[in-house]
C-alpha cells in the first residue's frame, strides 16, 4: 500500500510541477476514444516498452496482463519482454537508485499510476497532461539534457521520443504590460529538424502511449463504465415499474 501511495504521489507531482515551475501552457484534450481502441493500446504498450521502460518502471503491472488488450503471451515475449525473462513478472527496471540519483538528480518515478493524477488547478486529467507534455518539448541548449518543455519548464527528463517527432521551437510573441515585456506562446511551432513521423502521426502515437498508461493505471476502467451504464439502465427500468405498480396498488384507495 505504501508503494502504491508513493506512486500516486509521484504521478501527482508530475502533473502539478508544471504549474509550480512557472505556469506552463493550457493542456490539450486527450482523445478518449483511444481508451477502447485495442490497436492503439497495443501500439502504446510497444512505445512504452521501447522508450519508457529503460528508466521508468511500472511495478504494479505484470507483463501477462497485456493479454487483456489482445496480445498473446508469445507476442509479449517476442516484442515487449526486455527487462525480464518471465511473462508473469512485474514491469521493473534494472537501474540502480544511486546511479539514477547521480545521473538525473532523483530516481525516475514509477509510471503505473501516473495517468490517474489530476491537476491542482483543474486544467484537466492526468491523461490530458501527459498528452500535452510529450507534445511540448523543444530544443534548449542551456539545459543539461538539451531539452526544455512548455508544459513542464526546466524538466529533468530528456525528450526520449525526439527521433519520432524531430526538433522544433515554440513561437512566442512579446506583450507589454505595466512597463514589463513578457513572452507568450502563440500555439505555433517552427520545425528545425523533421522526425521520422509527420506531426499528425506523432500526435497519434503519443495518444496511443497515453491511452496505454491510462489503461495500465486502471485496467478495469472500460468494464466499470459498461457496468455503470447497465446499472443505470436497470435502475431506470425498475423505477418505471415501481411507479406503475405503486399507481396500480393505490388506484382504489380514496
Amino acid at each position: 500500500m505504501k508503494k502504491i501511495l508513493a506512486s500516486l504521489l509521484c504521478g501527482w507531482a508530475l502533473a502539478t510541477s508544471a504549474l509550480a515551475a512557472g505556469g506552463g501552457v493550457a493542456w490539450d484534450s486527450f482523445p478518449k476514444e483511444k481508451l477502447t481502441d485495442m490497436a492503439a493500446l497495443q501500439n502504446g504498450a510497444k512505445l512504452f516498452a521501447n522508450y519508457c521502460l529503460n528508466c521508468h518502471s511500472a511495478q504494479f503491472q505484470r507483463y501477462n496482463k497485456l493479454r487483456d488488450i489482445g496480445l498473446t503471451e508469445q507476442q509479449i515475449k517476442d516484442n515487449l519482454l526486455f527487462a525480464s525473462d518471465k511473462v508473469g513478472d512485474t514491469m521493473r527496471i534494472a537501474m540502480d537508485p544511486k546511479q539514477a540519483k547521480e545521473w538525473f538528480g532523483a530516481m525516475p518515478p514509477d509510471l503505473t499510476m501516473v495517468a490517474r493524477s489530476r491537476s491542482a488547478a483543474g486544467q484537466g486529467s492526468g491523461a490530458d497532461y501527459l498528452y500535452t507534455l510529450w507534445r511540448s518539448y523543444y530544443r534548449d541548449d542551456t539545459k543539461a539534457t538539451g531539452w526544455n518543455n512548455l508544459a513542464f519548464p526546466s524538466i529533468g527528463m530528456p525528450h526520449v521520443l525526439w527521433e519520432l517527432q524531430g526538433e522544433r521551437q515554440p513561437v512566442f510573441k512579446e506583450i507589454e504590460s505595466h512597463g514589463h515585456t513578457t513572452h507568450v506562446f502563440t500555439g505555433e511551432w517552427t520545425v528545425t529538424k523533421p522526425g521520422k513521423l509527420t506531426p499528425a502521426e506523432y500526435d497519434n502515437a503519443v495518444a496511443d502511449l497515453v491511452a496505454y498508461l491510462a489503461w495500465t493505471a486502471e485496467p478495469m476502467q472500460a468494464q466499470r463504465f459498461r457496468l455503470g451504464v447497465g446499472v443505470l439502465i436497470f435502475l431506470g427500468i425498475f423505477a418505471v415499474l415501481a411507479w406503475r405498480l405503486n399507481a396500480a396498488f393505490w388506484k382504489d384507495v380514496k
